[in-house]
């Protein structure tokens, strides 16, 4: 294997969704020294995209990834799923279900082989994945399963100015309460310590640990989960050796002052965490899935359907996967060999 860096790896996402004009796009935004990428989807539905979109770019099917790099220069490479892909914008089918699959398992494959230096996933239809029989809640859960059964996969949305982990991700609310667990909470902190040190290069990572109800309970007036759950995952986490403190207010813990004092913030439920983010960095913000044995990143917005066609969807969040994931795979092999 060449000791060049291996490229980047697309994967298709939802083909009835944006995914494939933001593959496009990013190519078509490439600049002087940006990471090499390589898709990986049906040549034909792609070249039949760029037509309607811009003829100016150009798509070249690809063997093998080490192809990649001298492609990209002049036109999208695309490692061929082996499958044709009919597609409508706007309108998910269900029978594209298995090539979504395909694509993202390729992608790890090729990830874990080293072929390829880090994943970034389109996004995919959830509902209509579900339909086709798909039994994991979301991507998180799913590329952990291509890992193994003990692999504990930890969702981080990552901006340049705020950093969040819900320790419960894709279930409703009330559920949430119901499996939120210390445990739970010690591992996600954890997993976002050793990652933010190993993947981010932060020497010191410094842990705010956000609290479940009102003002933190209001020392138990407004509920009793901050001294039954929270607190007590927050000493274990001392004892550690981790910079962390908590449990802090949700309604004062990401104000502009506030986040200047925490490298990443541990959230108690998915929207207690995505809903700060998305309103401070929406066209930057990164989805990290971190605690897998390979880097993997993906825009921090859904398909998109009512834009699919219309060559209007924006590559910004898309093009900040990549550089996350770039610079996640290079600090992973500088940590590797610092150890």
């Amino acid at each position: 294997m060449s000791t060049e860096t291996p490229p980047l790896v697309l994967t298709m996402g939802e083909p009835a969704g944006i995914g494939g004009e933001l593959s496009l796009k990013a190519w078509q935004a490439r600049k002087d020294g940006s990471a090499p990428f390589f898709t990986i989807d049906d040549p034909e539905r792609l070249t039949d995209l760029a037509r309607k979109l811009n003829p100016d770019i150009l798509i070249d099917a690809i063997d093998h990834p080490s192809e990649a790099a001298a492609v990209f220069a002049n036109a999208l490479p695309v490692l061929p799923l082996g499958t044709s892909v009919q597609a409508t914008a706007g309108k998910p089918n269900p029978a594209t279900a298995g090539p979504v699959q395909d694509s993202i398992r390729r992608a790890v494959d090729l990830v874990r082989e080293g072929e390829a230096a880090a994943v970034i996933t389109n996004p995919i239809q959830k509902e209509t994945m579900y339909a086709a029989g798909f039994a994991f809640p979301g991507h998180t859960e799913f590329l952990a399963s291509l890992v193994d059964d003990r692999t504990v996969p930890v969702m981080m949305l990552a901006s340049p100015t705020l950093r969040v982990v819900p320790v419960t991700i894709h279930v409703s609310l009330r559920k949430a309460l119901d499996i939120l667990t210390t445990e739970a909470i010690i591992e996600a902190a954890r997993v976002t310590h050793r990652e933010l040190a190993g993947s981010f290069g932060i020497a010191r990572p410094r842990l705010a640990v956000a609290g479940l109800n009102p003002h933190a309970g209001e020392g138990g007036a407004m509920g009793d989960e901050e001294a039954q759950l929270i607190a007590p995952a927050v000493e274990v986490l001392r004892a550690d050796g981790i910079d962390v403190a908590g449990p802090l207010s949700p309604d004062t813990m990401f104000t502009t002052m506030a986040r200047d004092t925490y490298d990443a913030a541990i959230c108690m439920y998915h929207d207690q965490a995505l809903i700060p983010i998305k309103t401070i960095g929406f066209e930057d913000a990164v989805n990290v899935t971190l605690g897998l044995p390979f880097v993997r990143t993906s825009p921090d917005h859904g398909t998109a359907l009512d834009l699919a066609g219309t060559g209007r969807a924006d590559p910004a969040s898309l093009l900040a996967a990549m550089d996350v994931a770039a610079e996640m795979a290079a600090q992973r092999r500088r940590h590797a060999v610092a150890a």
